[in-house]
């Protein structure tokens, strides 16, 4: 959203907050404690842009472990049932809910002009509240099931958090804002798979690679996605990468530090993800309305990279970097996102 990392990023202040946290809190058992992750994703913190994609902002809620006896394993159940979150043969299973609330901003790559470039990506907000249903089975294979819904439009907020935080910081408010997107209520309903296929190399050290399939439906998007990724550290079988913001290649919030061999843990990690799009509501324009609109690609990429670590079931800290192909016709390159997570456990 804005341009320099000391004066236009709360992201060392996050930093310092999980560092302290690391050091204070101790160790928990993640199947009596729930974790609550924030994930900053900005494009101009490495990178000298203020267009497209230009800010997210979300939190999760990661629950404990569901009991076997508990009333809220049916919708498990049901889902198993369906063959989608399947149990058959299965030894260890982990099921847990996670609850998200966040805000996505989108703007042309001309923020000054007051009448934006009709060729250019429209100015829209992306405001969503949702719940997840996350499944691991044998610590190979993990299920997830995520239900978003929210508001596409000026009651979004995306102006608001946009221009009130440039003026904060003394830079020239995006004047485009009047032309944005109008006000449409918002679904998506995602169901994802992973694998993971893991090789112990010796002290301590392992790799796996996590080879992924998922679909999402709703009138704000529709895709189907395929992609991968591979890791290389200590205590890989906690997660299944780092968390990210949809659509993305990510690990999902889900966290276990019953399967922690040890208190820390790392592992930087690459990965790709390609959806075939079908809708994309932030450029395909409104739903049931006129609006701004371009002409969509089809065929989106993502590459991303980064380092994770995490301390027992205290801290865990994100850092990725994801270059995301071109996804609509006139845009003029690439889009770079940087992104930092922190999670902490309680």
């Amino acid at each position: 959203m804005t341009a320099a990392f000391s004066r236009r990023s709360p992201v060392p202040c996050l930093v310092i907050v999980a560092l302290a946290a690391a050091l204070a809190a101790p160790a928990a058992q993640a199947d009596d404690n729930g974790r609550l992750t924030a994930i900053e994703e900005n494009d101009s913190v490495l990178f000298d842009s203020d267009k497209y994609y230009t800010q997210g902002l979300e939190f999760i809620y990661l629950g404990p472990d569901v009991a076997a006896d508990s009333a809220w394993i049916g919708p498990f159940d049901a889902l198993d049932s369906l063959g989608l979150f399947d149990t058959t043969d299965a030894g260890e299973v982990s099921r847990r809910y996670e609850v998200i609330l966040g805000q996505s901003v989108f703007t042309p790559k001309d923020t000054a002009r007051e009448d934006p470039d009709p060729d250019d990506r429209p100015y829209a907000g992306w405001l969503f509240g949702g719940v997840g249903l996350i499944q691991d089975t044998d610590r190979r294979r993990l299920d997830h099931f995520e239900l978003l819904a929210g508001i596409v439009g000026p009651n979004a907020f995306g102006k608001t958090v946009q221009n009130d935080w440039h003026q904060f910081i003394g830079i020239d408010k995006s004047r485009g804002w009047d032309e944005q997107l109008h006000d449409e209520p918002g679904v998506m309903l995602s169901y994802e798979r992973k694998w993971r296929f893991l090789q112990a190399i010796g002290g301590g050290f392992a790799v796996d690679a996590i080879p992924e399939l998922g679909i999402t439906v709703g009138n704000v998007m529709d895709y189907v996605q395929a992609g991968g990724m591979v890791r290389f550290g200590k205590n890989l079988e906690a997660d299944y990468g780092p968390l990210r913001i949809r659509p993305a290649l990510s690990g999902t919030s889900y966290f276990n530090s019953d399967y922690l061999d040890g208190p820390f843990g790392f592992y930087f990690f690459v990965g790709a993800q390609g959806r075939a799009v079908a809708r994309n509501i932030f450029l395909d324009g409104n739903t049931f309305r006129d609006s701004r609109s371009v002409d969509s690609n089809a065929l989106v990429g993502d590459l991303s990279g980064g380092l994770t670590m995490f301390w027992g079931d205290a801290v865990k800290l994100d850092a990725v970097v994801t270059y995301r192909t071109k996804e609509f016709e006139d845009q003029d390159d690439p889009t770079a996102i940087w992104g930092l997570n922190m999670t902490v456990g309680f």
